[in-house]
């Protein structure tokens, strides 16, 4: 089970598989091999859909975002910390 949280607040915003973590690596900007925070504005989102994200993804990124037009989240859980 992977856990996304909000990295501002660290609200828990929900669960992802393993995935749609892999679509999120794929498509963001790591800083480093073991980032764990991406960030997030409207446009990619929009972009996401176009490429054919899952849709319960980008529906549960919309969902934190609320109101803002951009936020960073952070991930844990996955083989990454069971190694």
């Amino acid at each position: 089970m992977i856990m996304l949280s909000d990295k501002d607040t660290g609200a828990y915003i929900g669960t992802i598989t393993s995935d749609q973590l892999q679509f999120l690596i794929d498509q963001l900007e790591e800083e480093t091999d073991d980032d764990r925070d991406y960030w997030l504005n409207r446009d990619m989102l929009a972009t996401f859909r176009e490429v054919g994200a899952d849709p319960v993804l980008v529906d549960l990124l919309e969902g934190a975002m609320g109101e803002r037009d951009e936020m960073e989240i952070v991930w844990q859980g996955g083989a990454a910390d069971e190694a």
